[in-house]
């Protein structure tokens, strides 16, 4: 992937990309993608959901790691553009985060900013 294209969209690094195909081949879908949707609420003005979908919206952006679809819709794209998403699994956390370099702050929790 070009560092053009990286700046443009959403950004899956290889552990959560792995990680992604793991649930979606425990779901047994080939047919989902993962959404990456910025919405209203939390305590910084601005939350994340990620979830899988088979839906395709129109203005949809949609970018390819392997076998795996992330999808933005054309509201959460201009929030996304940059941001990248890990999966974490250590002692202390697992789960995946969100490193966006457009949220000007965030709240303590990780899922809210603004």
């Amino acid at each position: 992937m070009s560092s053009d294209t990286q700046t443009t969209s959403i950004a899956l690094t290889d552990g959560a990309a792995t990680k992604v195909a793991a649930l979606l081949a425990q779901e047994g879908r080939d047919d989902l993608s993962l959404r990456v949707a910025v919405q209203p609420g939390g305590c910084s003005g601005l939350r994340y959901q990620l979830y899988f979908d088979d839906r395709s919206l129109d203005g949809d952006s949609v970018v390819t790691f392997g076998t795996v679809k992330v999808v933005t819709d054309k509201m959460s794209t201009p929030y996304l553009m940059g941001a990248t998403i890990d999966f974490v699994d250590t002692i202390e956390k697992q789960g995946f985060t969100i490193d966006n370099p457009n949220a000007k702050g965030s709240c303590a929790c990780g899922d809210s900013f603004n």
